[in-house]
């Protein structure tokens, strides 16, 4: 009988995972029936942008964090599939910063060439896996949505893609409780003009601050204020947009800061980062880690080294995104198909990790971590069929954007996109035009 395999999620890890099977499958070997549970009602993950914040349709956690007009943050060269480029699914090159909606299609476009959706079960999240120590495999239990059935079925391995960046981090300052304006994670964020002259506030100094304030600034908030633990962005911001040292409190109307200083504000948005989050995992099997390069308890970045029959792919924090997720899943793939040995002594797999973890903390700077992870992506390509790629040029397409931010100009894609449009720095109103452009953008990029 053939193996069974579990995949949860069908984002772009789990994607990888499906298309990683379905390419050995191609090149005519047997492989395990695969299984992929999805809680949304289609695949994408994170780029399957929904209006919806809280809850779902369902009743379950929402999943997405993306925004209406969010556009690629990083250098679209750094992400690109090695099997399937962006010049093969639209017909031309295209430009390095798009945005979401061109992503998700990209994304989908590779699957849906693999023929791999009847592989998926969406509406269904998992609520439970368990280790059969006698059997040596694993119940997961599901719970299809369509039906509103719990059921039970068993498989030889199991391979998390659940991501993590769905589950909010949620601090709690003095004074949250009585603030009278609204009070939202990065998570929740899906309009820019919902702060249409507003003064507001974000929490964080990383990626979502920087990305939801250039947003509320292009759509016409009022101030922009970001308030920092560590260090501050420092980049040359409009005037209206200003840095300052961490927040202490808040009372109904007004921000208090560290330096002294204080704010009238009428929403704050906590930009605050995200947790690993495994809530149908059991703490034998639950990777608890910090958001860094070399996750805890991973050998390969991949194997739980608690149980070598389970897997976790895209647990890392990220420079390259879908083509790690890559290289992980046709690593994860052969280790399943038993054409890569996995160690059975765990001091071995315990030592790799240890080792990993080294090698990272000894880093002193963003290029070292981006050479780290560039360096991770080609040794796991290096013991597998997945396709070379030029890993080396898609570092120095990092390098080059990380020195142009650090340098003050605004090469993300929020300026990019106003500058283009407008014709000027000043901030862009919402008009219908814009959606409409938006909206048709994937069918330019197609013509």
């Amino acid at each position: 009988m053939a193996k069974r395999v579990a995949v949860i999620g069908a984002g772009p890890s789990g994607l990888a995972q499906l298309r990683a099977f379905q390419s050995a499958k191609m090149q005519g070997a047997e492989i395990p029936e695969v299984v992929c549970f999805e809680k949304q009602s289609n695949w994408g993950g994170l780029w399957n942008y929904t209006w919806r914040t809280g809850l779902d349709e369902n009743g379950e956690p929402v999943h997405s964090s993306m925004y209406r007009y969010l556009w690629s943050n990083g250098p679209k060269e750094g992400l690109e599939f090695a099997d399937y480029s962006f010049e093969e699914h639209f017909g031309k090159q295209i430009a390095s910063y798009p945005p979401r909606a061109v992503l998700f299609d990209y994304i989908q476009g590779r699957v849906i060439k693999a023929g791999v959706r009847d592989w998926i079960r969406f509406s269904t999240p998992v609520r439970f896996v368990k280790y059969n120590e006698a059997k040596g495999n694993f119940t997961v239990t599901a719970h299809d949505m369509k039906t509103d059935r719990m059921y039970d079925e068993d498989f030889d391995n199991v391979i998390v893609a659940s991501g993590h960046f769905s589950t909010p981090n949620v601090p709690e300052y003095p004074g949250f409780d009585k603030f009278g304006g609204r009070v939202l994670h990065a998570h929740d964020f899906r309009d820019a003009m919902e702060f249409h002259g507003k003064d507001i506030l974000l929490l964080g100094s990383s990626y979502s601050a920087e990305d939801i304030g250039s947003q509320c600034w292009k759509y016409g908030a009022k101030t922009i204020t970001v308030a920092y633990r560590n260090a501050p962005l420092g980049y040359d911001w409009p005037e209206n947009f200003v840095e300052v040292p961490a927040l202490e409190r808040v009372d109904e109307t007004t921000a208090y800061f560290k330096d002294g200083t204080s704010k009238r504000v009428d929403a704050i948005i906590l930009c605050t980062g995200y947790k690993h989050h495994f809530p149908y995992l059991p703490d034998d099997l639950r990777l608890k880690t910090a958001n860094r390069l070399a996750a805890a308890d991973l050998y390969k970045g991949v194997v739980w080294v608690n149980n070598p029959k389970l897997f976790y792919v895209g647990m890392q924090d990220q420079w390259f995104t879908f083509n790690m997720f890559d290289a992980q899943a046709w690593w994860v793939r052969d280790a399943v198909m038993g054409r890569i040995a996995v160690p059975t002594d765990r001091a071995v797999m315990l030592a790799d990790v240890a080792d990993r973890v080294a090698r990272e903390d000894a880093g002193q700077d963003a290029h070292d971590a981006i050479h780290y992870q560039g360096d991770y992506v080609k040794e796991l390509i290096a013991e597998t069929d997945y396709p070379s790629f030029d890993v080396d040029g898609a570092c120095e397409a990092f390098f080059e954007w990380k020195e142009h931010k650090k340098a003050g100009i605004m090469t993300f894609r929020n300026h990019a996109y106003k500058s283009v449009i407008t014709g000027s720095m000043a901030p862009v109103h919402h008009t219908p035009w814009k959606d409409a452009l938006e909206d048709s953008l994937e069918a330019y990029l197609r013509n």
